[in-house]
């Protein structure tokens, strides 16, 4: 029988732990307003859409944040069945593999078991959101001017997120009664970085024929 939504993403499978918006700051406050258009119904293309008068760098600070948890709370409902033995590579089926560079550890493009590639990938991100100097939080402090470049890589890595799951464990998800849940989060995920040009569209590829069927 399929488990209810609550039961399957609960937030004891959070991969890792949520990245939360201070309450009283502006982020708080978009991020707040985003989450009630996304429960209105509305449709999720208008959902994406920058509000009046608002900074084109703060709605996507509070998308990539909630992508991030999002995403995480996805892969942490069936990183129990991603093993080093089940998924030894972190690829999306046989055409599209993954390599992880991070230029410290990892200096040049390394095969990874998908489980420890996710590991390294959330550490990567988590690091990234928590560094002032790139997501300040303070009133007043600027963006970097290489802001929106971080966020096109952090949303490129986490694309890759949906390509393992959707290809390698989208059983575990509908047995899990999940299926609307993950493609609901693909469509807003999708049309956000369409909406922005955030990402190349051939990076897109992997999933292009899920991507027709859920998001057209």
């Amino acid at each position: 029988m399929a488990l209810c939504l609550g039961q399957v993403f609960s937030k004891d499978k959070t991969f890792r732990p949520r990245k939360r918006f201070e309450p009283g700051t502006q982020r708080f406050e978009l991020y707040k307003r985003a989450q009630a258009s996304l429960k209105s119904g509305l449709d999720l293309r208008k959902v994406v859409q920058l509000p009046d008068g608002e900074n084109i760098n703060d709605w996507i600070a509070v998308h990539v944040v909630d992508f991030f948890n999002r995403i995480n709370l996805i892969y942490g409902t069936v990183s129990e069945f991603c093993t080093e033995k089940s998924c030894p590579i972190m690829s999306g089926g046989p055409r599209y593999e993954y390599r992880w560079q991070d230029g410290d550890q990892y200096k040049k493009p390394t095969k990874l078991p998908a489980l420890i590639y996710m590991n390294l990938l959330m550490n990567w991100i988590e690091s990234l959101i928590n560094n002032e100097d790139i997501f300040p939080t303070r009133v007043g402090v600027p963006f970097p001017k290489n802001f929106q470049q971080v966020c096109k890589k952090i949303l490129s890595r986490l694309f890759r997120v949906f390509v393992h799951v959707y290809i390698h464990h989208f059983d575990m998800i509908c047995s899990m009664g999940a299926e609307a849940h993950i493609n609901t989060c693909y469509k807003h995920y999708y049309y956000f970085i369409s909406e922005f040009s955030l990402i190349d569209h051939s990076e897109l590829e992997p999933l292009k024929e899920m991507t027709e069927k859920i998001c057209n």
